[in-house]
């Protein structure tokens, strides 16, 4: 089981993060998603779990939830826009993987036997951060985590 994790595009599907996801069997964004659209593209390479991030306020952005728990090869996946307003404690959770988005850095770290991940930023390059996706691999463990380049700082 091969997932793609992307967020912050805020608008902007890049052709390269398109190409990066082909052949996921699952798209996770993570907020900021910034228009219907993205989406809707998404959803034409794999099935799609998003969230709502802080600038979701349109009114389609209303049927994102803020949060939302994948289940997928036998493993739960909790998925929200800033992990700062995680509430609840992964682990006595049943929790495998906790996906964020909002800071834009691609990070990794494991924490009590839990996997943290947030992919960095698909869309509009800011700061002085590189623009990235998240793939993560399922098929033994330690799970794979391959952070995508797609444009550099």
């Amino acid at each position: 089981m091969r997932i793609g994790i992307i967020s912050d595009t805020h608008g902007l599907l890049r052709p390269e993060a398109q190409r990066a996801l082909l052949g996921v069997q699952l798209i996770i964004h993570a907020g900021d998603v910034g228009a219907p659209e993205i989406l809707t593209e998404l959803k034409l390479a794999a099935p799609v779990f998003a969230v709502r991030g802080n600038v979701d306020t349109q009114p389609w952005a209303r049927a994102l939830p803020p949060t939302v728990v994948v289940e997928t090869a036998g493993l739960h996946l909790y998925v929200l826009h800033n992990l700062q307003d995680l509430r609840l404690k992964p682990q006595a959770a049943g929790i495998d993987v906790v996906i964020s988005g909002h800071t834009h850095e691609p990070r990794e770290r494991h924490e009590a036997g839990v996997l943290y991940l947030n992919p960095g930023s698909a869309g509009p390059h800011r700061f002085r951060l590189p623009v990235t996706l998240a793939l993560l691999e399922l098929a033994k463990k330690p799970w794979k985590v391959e952070f995508v380049e797609l444009l550099s700082p």
